[in-house]
């Protein structure tokens, strides 16, 4: 045990130390803008998002990962915020957070399992464009001096790694945010700051419970809002962390991460934030700044704290040029340069889904929606592709006027159509040997599709055995199959 919480907290002091210092500057616009978004005071998203990585540092299943107020998570706030307040908003959020537990319990993390590595592939390209995309307000109908910034940030993020000695010590996207800073303050240029954002908080949270009515009327209200944020918090969680273990070639435990938000999410509804999840932009930032452990997260999280309550007026006065800088670079990390030169070597129904992810992902602003469409053609394109394995030879039987059928492959919904169609009924025939044992019945589709044949057949006069069924097609075959029950086939052939 001892060993654990080495590993998961000690491992890395320095690398962890910094990295969390620039997560936490990153953090501050972020919350603000998602705050304003949701329709709430920005101290709402500082809160959550200072709440949410302190609890899922202790609580979380992904050592490293940030979760923190969201830009998915705040777009389903707005309608509840605008017809009935923030008390509700928080009284959803505490609903949100049980429902993520109950589901962490429920093992529906494992699901993940399903998402074609296609589906993931998209949903990080359309982050990294929603990524950028969120920074073009920042970078439209501003003077030179923006754009001078936004450079010089990016030559030193870049550029910086490469100075002898202390090059690869500091987090270049830290040093970017206090030379940038440094510039304008003496410099004195007219640009944005984070102080424009919005009015950062000069108190530490407190313990409150949602004002509002313990009745089936206030669940009613909340209920759909929290089933929403749920789904959505899990999934980019989910999506995240599986980035996260491809950046850091380690594993993670999924349902315990799911549990670890539920319980994040109960701490910031009681403290006054709106709900969140995980922030892939941040947690890569995090990764890439030499963040890997647990740490990293806490000081985030604490350090978001400390300098929004305590040390707001510096923080207000960084450029949101630095900003802007160090959220192009997760960018430009983020998206899978690489998926744009596989898209020659892969099959199209692969590169279909990663587009398909990308285009409604980005189009709708709902990772959702795009992972929901990703997986639905995935799963298409694999029950197509599986429904084409499937061959059926007839060969001459031992005795005149037999025959028997082979069957190999997957009979299932996608298939049973030519299973049925590769018979010939015609044929005047004694017996028909059907050997299944190179053949595997998935549904009750294929049964109904085995049915049809030997009925069929049957009705010619023809004898048909059944040889070969392995154990699982064979309960299937015998527990929904009517082809042996004469009142069944009956009513089916429209007998009374």
């Amino acid at each position: 045990m001892i060993r654990s919480i080495k590993q998961d907290w000690f491992s890395n002091l320095k690398g962890d130390s910094l990295a969390g210092i620039v997560v936490a500057l990153a953090l501050i616009p972020e919350a603000i803008a998602f705050s304003i978004i949701a329709g709430v005071d920005p101290k709402i998203g500082l809160y959550a998002s200072f709440s949410m990585a302190v609890i899922i540092a202790f609580a979380g299943g992904r050592p490293g990962m940030i979760s923190a107020a969201t830009g998915a998570m705040a777009l389903l706030m707005v309608t509840l915020v605008k017809e009935h307040g923030l008390e509700y908003l928080l009284a959803a959020t505490l609903l949100t957070g049980v429902l993520q537990i109950a589901a962490g319990y429920l093992r529906l993390a494992d699901l993940m399992r399903f998402v074609s590595r296609s589906v993931v592939t998209g949903f990080v390209n359309a982050l990294a464009i929603l990524i950028f995309m969120a920074q073009l307000p920042e970078l439209t109908n501003v003077t030179w001096h923006v754009y001078a910034m936004t450079a010089a940030g990016l030559g030193i993020i870049y550029l910086f790694p490469y100075v002898p000695v202390i090059g690869k010590t500091l987090p270049s996207p830290l040093v970017c945010i206090l030379v940038l800073t440094a510039v304008y303050l003496l410099t004195g240029m007219d640009i944005r700051t984070v102080g424009d954002m919005g009015e950062l908080p000069d108190t530490l949270p407190v313990f409150l419970w949602p004002d509002v009515p313990l009745n089936l009327e206030t669940l009613a209200i909340i209920l759909p809002y929290s089933v929403m944020l749920t789904v959505v918090g899990l999934l980019e969680s989910m999506m995240t962390a599986t980035i996260v273990d491809d950046l850091t070639d380690t594993g993670s435990d999924k349902n315990r991460e799911c549990k670890g938000q539920g319980l994040a999410n109960i701490g910031t509804g009681l403290l006054g934030g709106m709900a969140g999840c995980a922030m892939i932009g941040q947690s890569v930032i995090n990764i890439k700044s030499g963040g890997r452990s647990r740490l990293s997260t806490l000081i985030a999280g604490v350090m978001l704290l400390l300098m929004v309550v305590f040390l707001a007026d510096w923080v207000s006065r960084i450029p949101m040029a630095a900003l802007v800088a160090v959220m192009i670079m997760v960018s430009i990390g983020t998206f899978s340069w690489t998926s744009i030169r596989d898209l020659r070597k892969h099959p199209m129904s692969t590169n279909l889904v990663m587009l398909a992810t990308v285009v409604v992902t980005v189009g709708t602003h709902n990772l959702a929606m795009g992972v929901f469409v990703g997986v639905l053609l995935a799963a298409l394109f694999f029950a197509n592709k599986v429904g084409n394995i499937l061959y059926i030879g007839a060969e001459a039987g031992e005795g005149e006027s037999t025959r028997v059928y082979r069957v190999v492959g997957q009979v299932f919904f996608a298939s049973s159509e030519r299973f049925a169609a590769a018979f010939d009924f015609k044929e005047s025939l004694e017996k028909v040997t059907i050997d299944l044992s190179r053949a595997h019945f998935w549904d009750i589709t294929a049964v109904q599709a085995l049915d049809r044949v030997v009925i069929k057949f049957r009705r010619e006069g023809t004898e048909v055995a059944l040889i070969g069924l392995n154990e699982a097609s064979a309960t299937i075959v015998d527990r929904y199959a009517i082809h042996d029950d004469p009142e069944a086939v009956e009513k089916l052939m429209g007998g009374h």
